[in-house]
């Protein structure tokens, strides 16, 4: 189960959103110093080290916009990612992670009421996912995914479909599943699977105070022993959001707190491995300090 929210975190978070009638996006940089490596066959943390700094872009376009079924939308749009990593590793005897992550994808969203509280969310997307060494066509990942999301209450939704990807060399299908429950009010929260969860007041109509907790990751495809795997990087955050809000479309928000966990996999591009238990635990590091900062729009 690990491995599979681990897949959902990395290729599918992008299916799942609300419908964005406007353009809307975010840049966003976040850090973490030089933290332990922990070996994973023995679990000692030892004293050589990695730090992990990041430059995150995103933003959708919409194509077209019709307002259909009691003034839901039916929604086509264009949307870009794009996340850059730079990796320094010290002390280390032989080369275990790479120096660069890059992630970068382009795709095209449809969005769409299917009858009273249900409605339709489909994705096709293609990006390149790479460790900057050596970029052919298995960096090239194709994905798509259809989810029919049913909005129980304006804040409470859940869907779920078929997610297509050929990460595993040849084309898969996976299950996909969204679920997001948030509140408005003063004191509110938010939950949203897989990305996270935050509780937050709301002191001012311009000022926002949250706790966090997130799980984000970044992949390469990159060769072992002759073969296509894919590297995975994850990282599980918790820490204070203090949010502003700049007028009436921007949105600036500050992250410190701390890295509760964040490890490296690497898996062989089969479907069977995502459910085969590794005999050895994967390569982490110690928990130190996390800070972030972003800036988001929305017309």
């Amino acid at each position: 189960m690990k491995k599979l929210v681990f897949y959902w975190v990395l290729f599918f978070a992008s299916i799942a959103g609300k419908a964005q009638t406007g353009i809307s996006g975010q840049v966003k940089a976040d850090y973490v110093p030089f933290s332990n490596y922990i070996r994973p066959i023995d679990s000692v943390k030892t004293d050589s080290k990695s730090d992990f700094k990041r430059v995150q872009a995103a933003l959708e376009i919409p194509l077209s916009l019709k307002m259909v079924d009691e003034n839901k939308p039916k929604l086509w749009s264009l949307y870009l990612q794009g996340s850059y990593a730079a990796m320094e590793n010290k002390y280390y005897d032989e080369k275990l992670f790479p120096a660069e992550l890059l992630n970068a994808q382009i795709g095209l969203k449809h969005i769409r009421p299917i009858g009273g509280k249900w409605s339709m969310m489909a994705t096709l997307s293609v990006g390149v996912y790479t460790d900057l060494e050596q970029i052919t066509i298995d960096d090239v990942l194709l994905q798509g995914g259809v989810l029919f999301i049913k909005n129980f209450k304006p804040n409470l939704a859940f869907g779920f479909g078929p997610v297509l990807t050929n990460a595993f060399g040849v084309p898969m299908v996976l299950p996909g599943i969204y679920f997001n429950w948030e509140t408005q009010t003063a004191l509110h929260f938010k939950i949203a699977f897989p990305e996270g969860a935050e509780i937050g007041y709301r002191f001012t109509p311009n000022f926002d105070l949250k706790a966090v907790v997130e799980l984000d990751g970044m992949t390469a495809e990159v060769s072992r022993d002759g073969k296509s795997k894919l590297l995975g990087y994850q990282q599980i955050i918790a820490g204070i959001r203090p949010q502003f809000k700049l007028g009436e479309h921007w949105t600036i928000d500050f992250t410190a707190g701390s890295t509760l966990t964040r490890s490296f996999q690497t898996n062989d591009r089969k479907l069977s491995d995502i459910f085969k238990e590794k005999d050895m635990a994967n390569p982490k590091f110690s928990t130190t300090f996390y800070g972030a900062a972003a800036l988001k729009w929305k017309f």
